[in-house]
């Protein structure tokens, strides 16, 4: 059974099995899921390029970690990841947040990695391999704010982990992705532009879904915009493409990822476009069920909700990106709202749906955040009854306008701060569950207990970072979404009886 585990997080490694002579490569995916996205594009275009891709690092070639590189626990991840990596023998590359974000600064820092690569040697992946394997060095790239860089034209949209257009890497296969296999049907990306590769990577009924690429906030906390670049919305009918072709390899839950999904389609004038995208999705033969993830509160429009409580199909789940609930300290970090104006919007999103569940993260201790401030969050914790809470201690980020404000709080009353938080969220969460005791929940079954029960997720419960559903019943299969009744609860985790009266 899983807890409420904060994002960003170690999303593990995933893996292929490669069965040829042909070199091999690992690839270990770190961070969240967009940047499981980005492995499975890096996947494709690697055996595109003639590379097999192994099981683990024993018996590879060379090792990519795509790395994570959001906070500081995130990136000394990455680091160990890296040099794990090292150690097992095998060539290493590191991509990723982390490569992209200090570039050149990691590879002199980092000897053991034998090629540091940024968002635009994805395209040209085989050669960057062939090159680690050769021995020829690769200089790693300069940092720069891709926040300046060009508008991209939408003919050139969707071509990189990025958002920014890599020219000329067309298909000339016209269907499949190259070297001859059928992956992936024409569509996915412009006709006159690069296509959008992928493999999937450990299967399962749920997949992630990207969206769009980029953001165009300006949290004073956040470093993100400067390396993922400005926000690059997707074409709708590329996404329902791609959305096709996961459905017809065994996806049956579609987890729409991206750095601000409520900004989805202001690049591309329409501002409604995923309110109207959403019952399209849903509609994909084999689709079961929609999730839309990483909400501004500020972007979540009315007619959003309805669209997310209302169409068939679409779990009514909301991953609302909070961060505070103090009307200075949001001012701070450059965001709005404050603890009434979130309460009405969590009053309007259950005066559609009752049961929709509801996620957030949250940042204490940061600069300028009073007593008075924590205790206005923590009242806003009682009152706003969310199914999940992530808890992160702030930390200065380099580079980012609030690693220069006054007013830091002592490390020693930031921990006792995040310690006193957690608490009383993970007893708020837990009476949450406890009151859906008693109720029906849809849950996807997507693993097989020791006992010969299922674990899966109901519709207000995100993998990875909410939540599990332990189901039991007679006559249930995997990738099956099933009614069941709850009828006890462990933590944020639900136990139900499938076919229960």
């Amino acid at each position: 059974m899983s807890g409420g585990a904060p994002v960003p997080r170690a999303a593990g490694a995933h893996y292929l099995r490669g069965m040829s002579t042909r070199r091999k490569v690992s690839l270990i995916t770190l961070g969240c899921a967009r940047n499981e996205v980005d492995s499975e594009e890096l996947a494709a275009r690697i055996e595109d390029a003639g590379w097999d891709l192994a099981d683990g690092a024993d018996g590879a070639d060379v090792v990519v970690v795509n790395t994570c590189g959001f906070i500081e626990a995130a990136k000394k991840d990455s680091i160990d990841t890296l040099l794990a990596a090292h150690d097992s023998g095998a060539k290493v590359v590191a991509a990723g947040c982390m490569a992209e974000r200090y570039g050149k600064e990691l590879a002199e820092a980092l000897p053991e990695a034998d090629a540091v690569i940024g968002f635009d040697d994805y395209a040209g992946i085989g050669d960057r391999l062939d090159d680690v394997m050769a021995g020829r060095a690769h200089t790693a790239h300069t940092p720069r704010d891709r926040r300046t860089l060009l508008p991209i034209s939408p003919v050139e949209r969707g071509s990189s982990a990025s958002g920014v257009a890599i020219p000329g890497h067309g298909d000339e296969h016209g269907g499949g992705h190259g070297g001859g296999q059928d992956d992936l049907p024409a569509g996915v990306a412009p006709a006159s532009g690069p296509r959008v590769l992928r493999r999937r990577l450990g299967g399962g009924p749920v997949a992630p879904l990207k969206l769009a690429s980029g953001c165009d906030r300006r949290c004073t906390f956040c470093a993100i915009p400067a390396f993922r670049g400005a926000y690059v919305s997707r074409p709708p009918e590329e996404v329902l493409e791609e959305a096709r072709w996961l459905a017809a390899h065994g996806a049956r839950e579609l987890v729409l990822v991206s750095e601000n999904s409520t900004s989805y389609g202001k690049d591309l004038g329409d501002l409604r476009a995923l309110e109207k995208l959403l019952p399209d999705l849903a509609a994909v033969d084999g689709v079961e069920r929609v999730r839309v993830s990483y909400l501004q509160p500020a972007e979540t429009r009315p007619g959003l909700i309805e669209a997310i409580c209302a169409t068939p199909g679409v779990a009514p789940y909301f991953d609302m990106s909070f961060q505070h609930a103090s009307g200075p300290v949001l001012r701070a970090m450059r965001r709005f709202g404050d603890r009434e104006r979130f309460l009405e919007l969590l009053g309007q999103i259950r005066g559609h749906a009752p049961e929709a569940g509801v996620r957030s993260n949250f940042i204490v201790g940061f600069p300028g955040e009073t007593e008075d401030d924590f205790e206005e969050l923590a009242e806003f914790l009682s009152a706003a009854r969310l199914d999940a809470v992530g808890v992160f201690g702030y930390s200065d980020e380099e580079g980012t306008e609030a690693a220069k404000l006054d007013g830091k709080v002592d490390p020693d009353e930031v921990a006792r701060r995040v310690e006193e938080l957690t608490g009383l969220a993970d007893e708020l969460t837990a009476q949450r569950a406890e009151d859906r005791i008693g109720t029906e929940v849809r849950v996807l079954l997507e693993e097989k207990t020791a006992d010969g029960g299922f674990e899966g997720r109901a519709a207000h419960q995100a993998p990875e970072v909410d939540g599990t559903v332990l189901v039991r019943g007679a006559g249930l299969a995997l990738g099956e979404i099933v009614t069941a009744r709850v009828v006890g609860s462990d933590g944020v985790d639900l136990i139900a009886d499938a076919g229960a009266p």
